[in-house]
């Protein structure tokens, strides 16, 4: 068990209403704890429309919304905290249409489960895989069940608008750790110029985005994807690259030059890390979401 400290941090946004469901449009997250042995492990509360979830926390994974080992009528069952999903964006590309899902009041609405929170985050590391090699300066590649996706920035922000989640990363270019330091360079500028278009179409009013962090096993590029993103209004972060090549003993270098420039207020969600060592390493490191 981590020893833990006073809380001294709090962050608060708003978030537009989902359409046909009076669910609460407030989201909080306070740091309630700190690590004292040395490490940036945290603990603290994410309240998400009314839901309150404690972190560190794992969401479930889904297909189009719902779990993939779980019918909706057991979710129940599952401890009382969890029911906070993750949810990519591609997989509602083909239908139903982005209109028909707005209209319906988005994935709460499609879902009937206004009672769950849920977060968008384009790559799901099981059936929507980061494809760099396709990817261009007009938008990020995706092999998806549906074939090869490529997403543009207004295309992507389009499902986003229509989703209405409580949560939103901003869409980044991925890369692997093989490829060169030009490649890793060019990433972290898309990633940031691509960031700046997803928070200019969020809806007016709306502060729930988590800006994408890329640079792949670059510390210089991940410190200064972190540099970029932590001087927007975001609502938190998510950190973007990992599980795609990296030794897991490189990964602590990689993750505490980002720490280190990430303000400690707010919410930072990683996807790629699926071994229990692999969370510990990040709970440690101060990533919350997993």
């Amino acid at each position: 068990m981590v020893p833990v400290a006073a809380p001294t941090h709090s962050f608060c946004v708003h978030l537009p209403a989902v359409a046909n469901f009076k669910l609460k449009v407030k989201m909080k997250f306070v740091v309630k704890a700190w690590s004292t042995n040395g490490s940036r492990a945290r603990r603290g509360k994410l309240n998400m429309d009314g839901l309150e979830v404690d972190t560190p926390c794992l969401l479930l994974a889904t297909r189009k919304g719902l779990p993939h080992f779980i019918t909706p009528d057991l979710l129940h069952s599952l401890h009382p905290t969890a029911r906070a999903m993750q949810i990519s964006p591609l997989h509602f590309w083909d239908c139903p249409s982005p209109s028909t899902v707005e209209a319906i009041g988005g994935v709460h609405g499609m879902l009937s489960m206004p009672e769950y929170g849920f977060i968008a985050i384009p790559r799901d590391s099981v059936s929507c895989i980061p494809d760099p090699g396709r990817s261009t300066k007009f938008g990020a590649s995706f092999e998806t069940p549906f074939g090869h996706r490529m997403a543009k920035p207004v295309q992507y922000m389009e499902s986003i608008c229509a989703l209405k989640p409580s949560l939103w990363s901003s869409l980044p270019d991925e890369v692997p750790s093989w490829v060169s330091d030009k490649r890793n360079r060019i990433s972290v500028d898309r990633t940031t110029r691509w960031l700046d278009d997803c928070l200019a179409m969020q809806p007016t009013g709306s502060e729930s985005a988590l800006g994408a962090v890329v640079g792949g096993t670059s510390i210089e590029q991940r410190e200064r994807s972190a540099s970029e993103v932590a001087s927007r209004n975001v609502a938190g972060f998510w950190l973007a690259g990992f599980g795609l090549g990296e030794s897991i003993d490189d990964r602590p270098a990689l993750l505490d030059a980002i720490m280190r420039i990430l303000p400690e207020g707010k919410p930072r969600h990683i996807s790629g890390l699926g071994l229990p060592v692999e969370v510990l390493q990040g709970v440690a490191a101060g990533i919350l979401i997993f």
